[in-house]
């Protein structure tokens, strides 16, 4: 029977939930599911994903999180449960600790999966999405980060046993300087239900200030950028939708003066309704939405705003 290791992503002391993509995949499988919690003062976030693993390990001497020396924690309780899967989202953390994980334990790896096959063999998109690939693991322990885009959340049980774990980080060469997180009172990209998202159309960062971020306002949304606006500096990085950005797949995303560049797609066409903005009508984005206005954004998205007020009242 498979014995599987859930790496729990957290900040601010709170579960990250993208995590629980990971969960689900694990659950495809079967068998014994363990969560490992790492990081000071995370309590809480072990008590959160108690009702989706049997048992949760919290491992509270682990420090900041840095990708070496979590790496050995994480290795170390795989080990020692006798763990055959070690999982992870596939987010920034997860891509950044996993390999490392899998490195020290000499495991095959799947990475940024989109569907579980069998408890060796996974899909996963390839070449920015256009190709999805079949990959199998023949390893006898299996390192897997998933898309969590591509796993609904599963239901959550009764909680699972919480008990400490004696974790070493060794020596690292790494420092912990400092995080640079992104302030908004919007909702953030992973778990936002609405994102409105603009592109080079927008034509600078006053057009994210007069067009995206007034629409955003009425819709509740969060905002998105494509990557080129992201390299030019127009809005933070942070916000960058795609392949080598957020993959994100809300309820509603409203694409405006976007393109449709391969690599945008790849990290929002999972969304269950695009909407699409803009005055080329042989832009790429028309391929994937849903509903396409071909018009002047800056003509059509302040009209959209303003009826969209008056529909609120």
């Amino acid at each position: 029977m498979a014995t599987h290791l859930i790496v729990v992503e957290h900040t601010g002391g709170k579960l990250v939930k993208a995590t629980l993509s990971a969960v689900a995949a694990a659950q495809k499988v079967g068998g014994d599911i363990h969560a490992l919690v790492l990081g000071n003062g995370a309590a809480d976030v072990a008590k959160e994903v108690a009702p989706y693993a049997g048992k949760v390990h919290f491992g509270e001497a682990a420090g900041d999180r840095l990708a070496q020396p979590w790496a050995k924690c994480v290795a170390d309780v795989a080990k020692s449960l006798g763990a055959t899967h070690v999982w992870a989202a596939a987010t920034g953390a997860g891509k950044d600790l996993m390999p490392r994980v899998a490195a020290r334990l000499d495991a095959g790896m799947a990475s940024d999966v989109s569907a579980v096959l069998d408890d060796k063999t996974f899909k996963r998109p390839m070449w920015a999405g256009n190709i999805i690939g079949t990959v199998e693991i023949t390893t006898t322990i299996k390192v897997v980060t998933t898309r969590p885009t591509e796993f609904a959340v599963p239901a959550p049980g009764a909680a699972g046993e919480i008990g400490a774990v004696a974790v070493d980080p060794g020596t690292s060469k790494m420092t912990w300087v400092k995080f640079d997180a992104v302030v908004s009172d919007r909702p953030a990209l992973s778990d936002a239900r609405v994102i409105v998202s603009g592109g080079r159309g927008v034509k600078g960062p006053e057009g994210f200030k007069t067009v995206v971020e007034p629409l955003a306002d009425v819709l509740g949304a969060a905002i998105g950028a494509s990557r080129a606006v992201c390299d030019a500096g127009w809005v933070p990085n942070d916000w960058q939708v795609g392949q080598t950005g957020k993959v994100v797949a809300p309820e509603l995303y409203v694409a405006v003066g976007i393109s449709g560049a391969i690599q945008h797609v790849a990290g929002m066409k999972g969304s269950k309704c695009i909407v699409a903005i803009n005055k080329e009508p042989e832009a790429p984005i028309f391929q994937v939405a849903d509903y396409g206005l071909v018009a002047d954004l800056f003509k059509a998205a302040p009209e959209l705003t303003v009826a969209l007020k008056a529909a609120k009242g």
